[in-house]
């Protein structure tokens, strides 16, 4: 823009002019004098509010004394003379923050064509400068990604039609970057493929999906999006290879049950239950006794004594050396627990230290049946089986004599 007119008439010009641009959405500053030093003749309050000085301390001051550089200096200075392109500068407040500012001139000449007056309008453009910046640094850590990562990334808008398609998975699945912009995930696909699931992101829903294909295993996240009201503003899938992952944790799956399996194995040979009698079963313990070890003992005694129909439960504890507070009580209580089943249970082998841990809690023991060992154990049962038996025929028991246990085919004694 180039005025001409006296310059009378010129400084009448800049007043005006300078005075309906006040209040302007843009900062306004006029140069006048001599032009090399650009010496500050106007100064409307947008610039105030931009560069934070007042207009009594930037008229008749330099702008190199406010908020010119050296180098910005140089590019006001090609200006006078013609109408120039957007200048864009960083400039320091007076607060010491910088700020961006996009500038056009306007060289004002007299009749003659001499140069006399410079206008300036500048307009702040930090937040769109830093929005790219952002936009810039956000593409840069995406491509990043895209390029280091065996993923694909697909961008679908609020109506299901595909705007990018990015990704170092393409090429092993076949497909070239971009291949589906363009396209609708409601429409049917190119290639193969579910699209429900990007339909259902599209609608609103967060989805995750696995796939085998190919001869791998794929993760897909699709999120939806949402606008600023909250609506559904299209959605974001991104697909990630999950071959190794799938193979450890089927690894781990393949690992956690031979573990379970070799954890029953050695359940079953610490705490084997024996049938060594018709009706008399026995359960052998051997190491410490914890309260996890005495509740897995209840659940299978009691499971092979309504599985057997046994009359007896010999629970021996000649190799335990030791049991805390809450196994003894389990031991008591598994003993009733016979009871209600309509076994009898019988304790053997009981230690001396084992024996004080029972007594120093107080626990009940009248009418649970102890003795020494095993042997009397099994010959203890079989007194009462005989007697039991003897009963019900109706005919009084008698028991072996000299003590002995009756016996058994083939030379061996019960």
């Amino acid at each position: 823009m180039t005025t001409s007119a006296t310059a009378p008439d010129s400084q009448a010009l800049s007043t005006s002019y300078m005075s309906a641009v006040r209040n302007a959405p843009f900062a306004v500053i006029e140069c006048a004098g001599a032009l090399d030093e650009l010496v500050v003749s106007a100064w409307n309050g947008e610039a105030e509010r931009i560069f934070g000085y007042t207009r009594a301390e930037t008229v008749g001051r330099r702008l190199t004394d406010t908020i010119l550089s050296e180098a910005d200096v140089e590019a006001f200075r090609r200006v006078p003379g013609k109408e120039s392109a957007p200048l864009r500068c960083t400039h320091t407040r007076r607060d010491g923050r910088t700020v961006v500012c996009e500038w056009r001139h306007a060289p004002v000449v007299d009749d003659d064509g001499t140069l006399i007056r410079l206008l300036c309008f500048g307009q702040d453009v930090t937040a769109q400068v830093e929005a790219v910046e952002r936009l810039r640094e956000s593409d840069v850590i995406l491509r990043a990604i895209l390029g280091a990562v065996e993923t694909s990334v697909t961008r679908m808008d609020r109506d299901g039609f595909c705007t990018f398609h990015e990704g170092k998975m393409l090429a092993s699945l076949g497909l070239r970057p971009g291949q589906f912009i363009g396209l609708n995930v409601f429409d049917p696909p190119p290639v193969p493929m579910d699209m429900e699931p990007m339909q259902r992101a599209v609608r609103g829903e967060l989805v995750r999906t696995h796939v085998e294909a190919f001869g791998k295993a794929w993760e897909t996240w699709v999120i939806p999006l949402r606008d600023e009201r909250g609506e559904p503003d299209g959605a974001v899938s991104f697909t990630l290879d999950g071959t190794e992952a799938k193979l450890r944790e089927d690894e781990l799956k393949s690992r956690i049950e031979i573990i379970e399996l070799q954890q029953k194995v050695i359940r079953d040979l610490s705490t084997p239950i024996i049938e060594v009698w018709d009706g008399v079963l026995t359960l052998p313990m051997v190491g410490v006794v914890d309260s996890k070890r005495a509740a897995d003992v209840m659940d299978d005694l009691l499971a092979a004594i309504a599985d057997k129909r046994a009359r007896f439960a010999i629970l021996d504890l000649t190799g335990v050396e030791v049991v805390d507070t809450k196994t003894a009580s389990y031991l008591i209580e598994l003993v009733r627990a016979i009871r209600l089943l309509g076994a009898e249970g019988v304790i053997t082998g009981i230690r001396p230290n084992v024996a004080q841990t029972m007594v120093s809690l107080g626990l009940d023991l009248s009418g649970i049946a102890t003795v020494g060992n095993l042997r009397a154990g099994l010959k203890l049962c079989m007194q009462r089986a005989a007697a039991s038996n003897a009963a019900s025929a109706g005919a009084p028991a008698r028991a072996p004599a000299g003590g002995a246990a009756p016996r058994l085919p083939g030379g061996g004694s019960r």
